[in-house]
């Protein structure tokens, strides 16, 4: 490692024979030009060696990053009072002249935002230690997996990386060509409590061409875990150059003891429409509750877990709706708790059905009952984006084999679910993939409530759930889709599903109902249960969801129930479709014309079927498939 004396003047000699093992130059040039450039105390290069690991774990608590809860295992972080969430403003594109990206996409110019980061990077790690994490995204070892180098100077932003993320030093220093992602973060200058203090100039500059990441006066994990969303953004157009998909999507199977099989599902839901809930469902396995990566194998469709952890909103989290989260949350494990209430050494949070304490520490300092910050707003006990990191492995529902098989799961359907008060029905099936992608996945709104953002019924528009990590054009993005499946033999299902449907102001499914619409969708795959042609799609027969509900959820499913839930608005759709064409006939957004014709076809569908049944039709009123 002949010219690295910088390397050599701040690792110690165990971490600096950890990089003298790494083949491929270009790693060291990366890490090399890092420290120089943010100028640390020390060096510290994490193998995947259990000390290495147990050294992070003990800096965090140390270094007060993280603070030892009273249950074994359970640490808690605090992120200071205005760092608490991703930062849409601040996130932003580095663009070179010769890069097409839309103009939706918050971008600054590549030299003009490397000159920028560079500035609050420099010197920001003085005084601190610098670690250095080699780690894999998906499974090591297979074709699905992806590989980065992390620096960070937060021993919490590196625990939170080993938790939920492979570490991967052996694979990669083998490696003397490899194709890596990078990520830089710094928390800059900090408080004495050890938050970040600049939060003005917070910055996360994401550069696509050379796949890297910069992060500045942050600790928020979704700002500075680099493998997280960060990563995302990377993969996605990584993925769009070499025809696979990266998606924010769960992946899980639905079991069937009476067949003895697992079916695999991936989905995606936009934040509050019941993603986790779904993937967590009783009776079921979860792999993965945020990222999969899908690619076609041997003629089909495969996916893995991206992490093999979760960092999850812990608000709501209680025992009577969340069994298997709150075993772990309350046990003795690995937990890292973040922005939650702290009183003798217990975590409290939002929705979880303890009284609440007099007082406590949480994000904004000392809290007590009533304390208001600045502004005169009062300040929650624990804030609505309060997290908690654990591993997968420790859930009981989690199959560990399956989370670890470096070849992935056969998919046998996608799911799409938004929020929707009036238009979709509980659970649809696509004619088949482009019509599911294009009137479905593309089309996902989710409708804010009164209690979230003071109006209700604002349809936030989100296609496949991804639209804040999109690093290409919607219209390519889609194209991708529709084209990701012209040399596949076993297409998988594509279904909607909405757990939001009201009249009168009451939901009309319950939330336990999801069980049965999976095991529905479970049923199509292999066309064991029937279905009823709509101009939407694929709905459920009555006698079909009756013998469901009464085998998995012990319940009397009535006509009337069914009525309400599967009646067709047939205006509230041909609204939808105006709204999405309005949308995709943006130029920018580089829409297929297959979208358009798309929706051409499923408005002369339904204004068919309202001229025939009329504007409200009853699943009563219409023939089996």
């Amino acid at each position: 490692m002949a010219g690295y004396t910088i390397l050599q003047r701040l690792c110690s000699e165990k971490s600096f024979q950890a990089l003298n093992g790494v083949k491929d130059k270009r790693i060291l040039d990366f890490i090399d030009e890092v420290a120089l450039l943010c100028n640390p105390d020390s060096i510290f290069v994490r193998t995947d060696s259990k000390e290495d690991i147990e050294y992070i774990r003990n800096k965090a608590i140390a270094n007060k990053e993280e603070r030892p809860l009273k249950t074994e295992g359970h640490t808690v972080h605090f992120d200071g009072p205005k760092d608490q969430a991703r930062d849409k403003a601040n996130t932003k594109f580095l663009v070179s002249p010769n890069m097409d990206l839309p103009k939706s996409l918050n971008v600054i110019d590549k030299e003009e935002g490397v000159k920028e980061i560079c500035g609050l990077l420099k010197d920001s790690m003085k005084g601190k230690e610098m670690y250095v994490l080699f780690l894999g995204l998906g499974p090591v070892g297979g074709d699905f997996s992806l590989y980065a180098v992390q620096i960070t100077d937060s021993a919490y932003v590196a625990h939170s990386e080993d938790i939920l993320y492979r570490p991967a030093y052996d694979a990669i220093k083998q490696q003397d060509s490899l194709k890596f992602f990078r990520f830089v973060h710094s928390a800059g200058r900090l408080d004495d409590r050890g938050n970040s203090v600049d939060i003005d100039k917070r910055r996360v500059y994401i550069d696509l061409e050379d796949e890297i990441v910069y992060t500045a006066n942050s600790q928020y994990a979704g700002n500075t875990v680099g493998m997280k969303k960060l990563a995302l953004r990377l993969a996605i157009n990584k993925a769009s150059r070499e025809g696979w998909l990266a998606e924010h999507m769960f992946l899980m199977a639905v079991n069937n003891k009476d067949k003895q099989r697992r079916t695999f599902f991936s989905g995606a839901f936009p934040s509050a429409c019941g993603k986790t809930s779904t993937c967590m469902v009783e009776g079921e396995t979860v792999l993965g509750d945020d990222i999969s990566y899908l690619r076609k194998k041997n003629g089909s469709v495969y996916a893995v877990n991206v992490e093999r952890g979760i960092f999850g909103i812990i608000k709501d989290v209680n025992p009577k709706d969340d069994p298997v989260i709150w075993d772990v949350l309350t046990s003795p494990r690995e937990v890292i708790f973040s922005n939650v209430l702290i009183n003798n050494g217990q975590p409290y949070w939002q929705g979880d059905g303890r009284p609440i304490p007099e007082e406590g520490e949480n994000f904004a300092g000392h809290w007590r009952k009533g304390k208001k910050d600045d502004a005169g707003n009062e300040i929650p006990y624990s804030h609505p984006n309060a997290r908690y990191t654990i591993r997968l492995s420790y859930l009981k529902n989690c199959d560990n084999e399956l989370l670890e098989n470096p070849e992935g799961v056969k998919l046998s359907g996608l799911i799409f679910g938004g929020r929707d008060s009036d238009t979709w029905v509980p659970v649809f099936e696509s004619f088949d993939w482009a019509h599911g992608i294009i009137t479905m996945a593309s089309c996902l709104e989710s409708e804010t409530t009164a209690a979230t953002l003071g109006k209700q019924g604002v349809r936030k528009f989100n296609p496949m759930a991804n639209l804040d990590f999109l690093s290409i054009p919607i219209g390519v993005y889609i194209a991708n889709y529709l084209d990701f499946v012209k040399d596949v033999n076993d297409v998988p299902k594509v279904f909607g599903v909405n757990y939001f449907q009201k009249k009168d102001g009451k939901y009309l499914t319950g939330m336990h109902h999801k069980r049965v619409w999976l095991k529905w969708m479970e049923k199509r795959v292999y066309d064991e249960a029937g279905a009823i042609e709509t101009p939407i799609g694929m709905i459920p027969l009555y006698e079909d969801l009756k013998s469901l509900f009464a085998k998995v959820l012990n319940i009397d499913y009535t006509e009337k129930d069914y009525e309400r839930q599967f009646t067709i608005n047939v205006e509230n759709w041909l609204a939808k479709l105006d709204r999405m064409r309005g949308i995709y006939s943006d130029k920018e957004n580089k829409t297929p014309d297959i979208v358009f014709e798309a929706f051409d076809e499923q408005e002369k569908r339904l204004k068919t079927f309202m001229e025939e049944k009329g504007k409200e039709v009853s699943p009563f009123n219409l023939a089996t498939a």
